[in-house]
This record gives C-alpha cells, structure tokens and sequence, in this order.
C-alpha cells in the first residue's frame, strides 16, 4: 500500500468512513495502513510506533466495526482496553466517541481517582467497550461489578509504559481470567526483550507491524540544550520562556514536588502555569489538562504522567527542566511537540552533573544535540563526570577467594600486631584484695594454668577451659546399683 491512500482502502464499513470524515482525517498513518486490516482479519498483532502516529486511531476503527456486527450480553463487555495512565485512558476514550458517532456501541471508563459509583453506574448499563487502567479494573472486579468472561478483543496500549510503571503484574493477573479464545492487539513504542516476552505470553502466532525504529524523533522538531549550573535553573527558564516564541510549552520535571516548585515560581512571576502530576486528585488532573487544551494556561509544568499519550497538537515547546533519567523518556517527552506536520522545538536545561545521561540522549537518538550556554554560545562538557563513574573500583565477586590483600586479613593482622605490642598487666595485690571485696573469688593458688601448646591450633572455648569443666561429675546416689 501507498501512503497516499485513503481510508476507503482499508475494508472500513460506510458509517465509520463517515465518522473519520467528519472528524476531518484524510490520509491514513503508515501504523494506519498497517494494522487496520489485518485486526479486521481477526489476527493477533504486536505494534511498534512512535508517539503521535496514530496508534489508536488503528485499532479503534477496526474494533467499532467487528463490535457493531455483533450483539453484547449483559455486563459482559466485549471489548477490553488497558491503558497505563488515567489521562492516556480518558484520551482513548475521546477518540471512541469521536470514531463511533455513527454508531450504538456503549463504553465505559475506568480510571482510578474518581468515585466507583459512577463507574458502577456506567457498568450498569452493559457497555460494549471497556477502557480501563489496571489498579481500577482490578478493584471493581474483586468487587463482583464486572464480568470479564465475554472480552473478545483485548488491547494493551503503551506496553513498554506499563512496563515502567509496573503494572505488567496486574495485567498478567487480568488476562488470566479473559477467555483463551480472544484477539489481542499490543502496542508499545519501543520493541525490548521484556516486550517481546510479554508478546509471546499474551498473543497466539502475532503479525508485529514496525513503522519506525525505535527511539525515532519527528523531523519536524529542532533540538537544542542549554548547559546552566543547577542554582541557576529556574532564572534560566525564565529567561528562555522570555526569549523564545512560546505560544504553548509543557515542561517537564523528573521529580513531581519539583513540578510543584517550578510551577509556583513560574506563578509569582506572572507567568500562566499550572502543575499536573500523579500524586494530584483527578478531578485537578481533568481540569488542568482541559484548560492546557482549550487555551486557558499556556505553560504546563508536569511529571512523566504527560509525556506519552496525550494529543495536544498545538504544543509549540517542550522544555526539559531536568533531563530525564530514562533516555527514552526523552523521545516520548519531545513527542508532544511537532505534531500533525508543525514545526516544534525542543530544549533541555542541563548541568555538568548530568553528562551521562546526555550521552545516553545521543547514543540513543543517533547524533549530538547542540549544547549551548544561556547567552547562545557553543558550550562542551567535561569529561571529568564521565570519568568519575567509570573510576569506581568494581565490587568483588563473592566467589573471589579471599587472599592476604583483602581487607577482612589485613584487619586481623593489623589487630595481632597491635596484641604483640600492648604490654602485659600483671594484677596487683592490691587489685585481687580489691576483687575480693567487690565479690570477686581470688584465682587458686597453684592452680594448673592450661596453655596450648604452641604446635596445637586453639580451638573451641579458646586458651582456657573453665574449672567446672575440668571436675569430675559429682556421684549420682544409687548409680553403683
């Protein structure tokens, strides 16, 4: 297939083009052109592809379709979506409305922070779809409020976030109670060992679909890094936000009480932020992220909770606070902006300290990033961070046989030495008088002293046997009977 074909050549029923119509879509993604089809052929599919091309546009219209030629039984819904944040899982649920407005399927969404009595509600009313995360799911389901017994179609969104997260358990435990007969779709942006394991143990003889390599930025994005010292960094932020064209930026902090600090300094500078992270109450989320889409703030300070999934495409900046630990958070931050064909910009506040999560950045993206200083001067960075962690002396391995140069013998001779050289105290009578007094029995006179022998290794209880041990047992009555 060509990239210039449309919707119509994919084996999509008329209702459903209508809707892709109306929601102004007109060329399909190359993710699009691939997956579509073959979850129309019922198979199991594994796909990998970046941030922001399409990915749940290529199975929710497949899914509306095979959903609406057949008929659902009572809380038992058919199809099942896990998603691993609430704003990702909000978001999908968006796109079915949009995708499925010619037709009745009826959904539900599950996310945590919010009341299980709505939830509860929308179960009531035997949804079609479910689109859930995991710890909720999990919940309402321990509390008999759902049937997972009727899930045809399963579908596991951003897996290798999942996998970051650690919800890869809770969704093993999900699919064991899914019947065995299913399909399963399974994207990821990144297609790890740990992915493909996860591949095998959930999809039966699986199609993978690739449309771009791994770690692949958008052309349309220009990158930049700015090298500041770490107590400099919020002026500097400043002085960027001041500076550059920003008509709409997220900016991301690796840690969430930063996202907090950040943002309330942007605050007392008259800047229109706001703050969203995981630790926030949902409903706050909701309405942070809705006024960051319809245009009421134009600077949002956020944690990782933002850095995949979410469609904002008039995001003109992405401004790294801090330059992200995971590299690959990197590539999914930086995928917010460039969106839909726009050109973005994408710059990182970054300190000496964090060299080598730098290079790590470059290794994985394929080239250098343009390091500057504040005032636009080329800037470099000084291997001495590089060189201090890969100075540290390795740990020995426990099978190592210890020798005389490993610290627990240099101890022990060190402590002999020092017993050779201490001199000997020889108790006074003043001293034993003094014992006598505190209680103290006098050692026997003439008692014989054990000492080892200087050809005998020192054994059991040391130099010395204790007297109790040395008398002979006392007579026991009626033993000579």
């Amino acid at each position: 297939m060509e990239a210039t074909e449309g919707f119509t050549d994919l084996g999509l029923s008329e209702p459903l083009l209508a809707a892709v119509a109306a929601a102004g879509y007109e060329t399909p993604t190359p993710i699009q052109l691939k997956a579509i089809p073959l979850v129309l052929r019922g198979v199991d599919l594994l796909g990998c592809a970046q941030t922001g091309t399409g990915k749940t546009a290529s199975y929710a219209l497949p899914i509306i379709d095979i959903l609406s030629g057949g008929i659902g039984k009572p809380r038992m819904p058919r199809c099942l979506i896990l998603a691993p944040t609430r704003e990702l899982a909000q978001q999908i649920a968006d796109n079915f409305t949009t995708y499925g407005a010619n037709h009745t399927l009826r959904q539900a969404l599950l996310i945590g922070g919010e009341g299980f009595s709505l939830q509860e509600a929308a179960l009531g009313k035997d949804p079609d779809i479910l689109i859930a995360t995991p710890g909720r799911l999990i919940d309402l389901f321990e509390r008999g409020r759902i049937m997972l017994g009727g899930v045809k179609v399963l579908v596991i969104d951003e897996a290798d976030r999942m996998l970051d997260m650690g919800f890869i358990p809770d969704v093993e435990r999900i699919v064991q109670t899914l019947p065995r007969i299913r399909q399963t779709l399974m994207f990821s942006a990144t297609l790890g060992p740990e992915i493909k394991r996860l591949g095998k143990e959930f999809l039966i003889n699986p199609k993978e679909v690739s449309v771009a390599p791994p770690a692949t930025v958008a052309g349309t994005v220009r990158h930049a890094m700015i090298l500041v010292d770490a107590a400099e960094k919020r002026a500097a932020l400043r002085d960027l936000l001041r500076d550059e064209a920003v008509q709409s930026a997220l900016i991301f902090c690796n840690r969430k009480k930063d996202v907090d600090i950040v943002a309330a300094s942007l605050a007392r500078h008259g800047l229109n932020t706001r703050a969203l992270h995981g630790d926030m109450v949902q409903y706050r989320r909701t309405e942070t992220l809705a006024a960051f889409k319809q245009g009421e703030i134009n600077l949002l300070v956020c944690s990782d909770v933002a850095g995949r999934g979410l469609d904002i495409e008039a995001v003109s900046h992405v401004i790294n606070f801090d330059v992200p630990h995971n590299p690959e958070d990197y590539v999914h931050r930086i995928g917010r902006t460039g969106r839909a064909g726009r050109e973005g910009r994408a710059i990182t506040l970054a300190t000496r300290e964090e060299a080598e999560a730098i290079d790590a950045i470059a290794a994985l993206v394929g080239g250098e990033i343009p390091l500057t200083t504040p005032e636009g001067e080329p800037a470099a960075l000084d291997a001495a961070p590089r060189e201090r962690g890969r100075a540290r002396r390795p740990r020995k391995r426990r099978d190592e046989p210890r020798t005389a140069e490993t610290k627990p013998a240099r101890k022990r001779a060190r402590k002999a030495e020092d017993t050779e050289k201490r001199p000997s105290r020889q108790r006074t009578d003043g001293k034993q008088a003094a014992e006598g007094r505190r209680g103290r029995k006098p050692a026997k006179q003439g008692a014989a002293q054990q000492q080892p022998r200087e050809d005998e290794p020192v054994t059991g209880l040391g130099d010395h046997v204790p007297a109790f041990l040395r008398d002979p047992p006392p007579a026991i009555p009626g033993a000579e009977r």
